[in-house]
């Protein structure tokens, strides 16, 4: 069996262990007599250590070594829980973290770390972390595992003691190795696996007991023996055999000649039976052993284990793929059976689109992933920005287990690290410009996510010093993002909006305007990508609210078709507020625009035939236009198109690698006749 296999549960199960290691240590600073919290770290970390021991990322399992001791330390009372402790503990985790992610990207897990290590033992010989003196690499003292011992545990043929006995003639050493699994070990072959692969890469196994095919199958109770040729010393073979998950006790014995000799008038009892089930692996147990077995592996606890599986992404995306298929094809055959007018096929097409609805449901559900797999990195990193800025802040999370398609939570991540960047660094003041403004000394930070309608809202909120009006316009007109005359007329909001616009993130900016603006125009732009909007709500010295709104999902989408000429467009329904029908005398100019006055707003037209050019067979005059208005954000917009086609779900295909920057278009369906719309992108049109 290939490790690689293996690699990505590998990869998966690291990063829950690291983010539980996270989770309890911040935990455990709020609690620092707590000694279970230390225990679930511990419990973590020596998992994390088996895991990547057997894996073959040595660097990756020393350090969770050296931090295992110290955790082992605290929890047996020899250590106390100190901030500096603690940092160097979140320190190490941090590494942790970057080698597996590291080994993600298809590395080989390596980082020096070599600092941290020396801090480690420092703390560990229970000396000043801060200390600067010569680091002693002091070498790990290995305890005697060899066990004295005048019978054998295994029942050698005369082929297997033959080669015993010539490789230890040959400078070999020969062991008995016997490994005690715990009793509430769930996965005992996975184990198994894992002892056998760290055997067979120190030496050869000539011999096991139960045998191999039975110890796949979980028919052993919860040790195993294991006879091994190898030039690995015990100290060291002991030490990894213990490094492997749920091990929990190993003893070796060495094989001589004295030992097969002592051992004779025994091998002379061994039934006939008893030899044939050792060197035969297909020969059934006995009958009462196999009512043991039976038994044991029917368990309640293995079944309730078994209820959740992996998948990989890549399956669920050529799910996802598939199923688009058939939405199309579902459209089709809705246009088929409209134009037929066949009563038995339109009642089983009704049936199959009800049924495909359902089915809907299940494969978007499927890609939906809880953004706490997002939020979780931020209570670790407010923490160590805190400690950097000496400020006291306090982050609040809600609503974690909301649940956003995949590929919105892969986009959203950095937007939301660069938001909370700005809240900590710029957005909470000192602890002494608190005091002086009559405010607690600790800062809160509140990152909520909630579901309303179709989208997912995330609110990121502080109680700092919120957005200097005065300052933001300044800024605004001297890098000419606005002029005097229109600053004089903007409202608290859209003054507030000027932090995103592109070029007003400059060094300048991070010391004049409470650090807002610091790159936001990007995270606008990365938001606004993804069919969401960004909003801010701020009261100077009260603090700040930046609000996200997101779509559930981005591969299926509601739109309103609209056709002009002889071509269809795609509308998102996310983008729409209403459509109309208006008359030319409607119609006004300003600025050499033209505009419509709805609902007592001015608003500007954008006729698609001439951005997207479509060619007319004749011109026509018309006194109607239909017309769809848009928003994006607080700005809004009127659509002009020939006419309405209707609402439709689509599926959303990219224009692919040759037509990546087409002007407000954002993709392209295929329709139930088989034309292809492309869809419009409105937020591009409303710059």
């Amino acid at each position: 069996m290939e490790l690689n296999q293996y690699l990505e549960m590998f990869i998966e199960e690291s990063k829950e262990h690291l983010q539980s290691c996270s989770d309890n240590l911040l935990e455990l600073e709020k609690n620092p007599e707590d000694i279970a919290i230390v225990n679930e770290i511990f419990r973590s970390a020596h998992t994390l250590k088996g895991m990547s021991a057997t894996m073959g990322y040595e660097d990756l399992a020393d350090l969770t070594h050296k931090m295992e001791n110290v955790l082992d330390a605290i929890r047996n009372e020899k250590i106390l829980v100190t901030p500096d402790v603690l940092d160097v503990v979140f320190e190490s985790v941090d590494h942790l973290e970057a080698m597996v992610m590291n080994i993600a990207d298809g590395g080989d897990g390596k980082r020096d770390v070599s600092n941290t290590v020396a801090k480690l033992k420092r703390i560990e010989s229970g000396e000043p972390v801060q200390q600067n003196a010569v680091e002693l690499a002091a070498a790990e003292v290995a305890t005697t595992t060899l066990v004295e011992q005048n019978s054998l545990e295994l029942d050698y043929d005369s082929f297997e003691k033959t080669v015993i006995l010539q490789s230890t003639e040959q400078g070999f050493n020969a062991y008995e190795i016997s490994v005690t699994l715990r009793a509430d070990c769930l996965l005992k072959a996975a184990r198994v696996y894992m002892v056998f692969d760290i055997l067979e890469k120190n030496g050869d196994v000539v011999k096991s007991r139960p045998t191999v095919d039975k110890l796949e199958e979980e028919q052993f109770d919860q040790d195993f023996k294991v006879a091994l040729i190898t030039q690995t010393s015990v100290d060291e073979l002991h030490s990894k055999i213990l490094k492997v998950s749920e091990v929990e006790k190993v003893t070796i014995t060495q094989l001589t000649k004295d030992k097969f000799i002592t051992s004779a008038s025994a091998e002379a009892a061994t039934t006939i039976e008893e030899v044939r089930e050792n060197e035969n692996p297909i020969v059934p147990q006995q009958k009462g052993q196999e009512e043991s077995v039976s038994q044991k592996t029917s368990s309640p606890t293995k079944h309730a284990t078994s209820k959740t599986i992996r998948v990989s992404i890549e399956r669920l995306d050529i799910l996802m793929n598939l199923f688009e298929e058939l939405v199309i094809d579902r459209g089709r055959l809705q246009s088929i059976s409209t134009e037929v007018k066949h009563a038995e096929l339109n009642e089983t097409v009704e049936r199959m689109s009800r049924t495909m609805g359902d089915l809907q449901n299940i494969v978007l559900t499927m890609r939906m992933i809880p953004i706490e797999t997002v939020f979780n990195r931020f209570p670790k990193m407010v923490r160590t920005l805190s400690r950097d800025l000496k400020k006291k802040i306090n982050l609040e999370v809600i609503g974690a287990e909301t649940e956003l398609d995949r590929t919105v939570i892969d986009e959203i991540g950095d937007p939301l690290v660069h938001l909370i960047r700005n809240s900590v660094d710029h957005g909470i003041e000192s602890p002494e410009v608190r005091r002086a403004n009559g405010k607690p000394e600790e800062g809160n930070v509140t990152l909520r996510a909630y579901h309303s309608g179709n989208y997912v809202f995330i609110e990121i909120e502080d109680d700092g010093a919120g957005i200097n009006r005065d300052k933001v316009l300044n800024k605004a007109i001297s890098k000419g993002i606005v002029s005097k005359e229109i600053a004089s007329t903007l409202s608290d909001k859209q003054i507030n909006e000027l932090i995103f616009a592109s070029g007003f993130s400059t060094a300048d900016v991070i010391s004049d305007i409470s650090g807002r603006g610091v790159g936001l125009d990007v995270v606008k732009t990365t938001i606004e990508s993804l069919g969401g909007n960004i909003s801010i709500e701020s009261t100077e010295g009260v603090g700040s609210i930046f609000s996200i709104q997101l779509p559930l999902t981005l591969s299926i989408i509601s739109v309103m078709l609209v056709e002009i000429e002889q071509e269809t467009y795609a509308i998102p329904l996310s983008s729409i507020i209403e459509t109309s029908i208006i008359k030319n005398s409607d119609i006004l100019n300003a600025h050499n625009q033209k505009v419509i006055d709805f609902r007592g707003k001015v608003v500007p037209l954008i006729f698609l035939e001439e951005i997207f050019e479509v060619p007319r067979k004749e011109q026509i005059d018309q006194d109607y236009h239909s017309v769809v208005i848009v928003r994006k954000g607080e700005k809004l917009a009127g659509l002009v198109v020939d006419s309405f086609i209707g609402q439709q779900e689509i599926v959303l295909k990219s224009l692919g690698n040759y037509l990546t920057n087409i002007f407000a278009i954002s993709g392209a369906t295929i329709l139930g006749n088989g034309k292809v719309a492309l869809i419009v992108d409105c937020n591009a049109l409303m710059k």
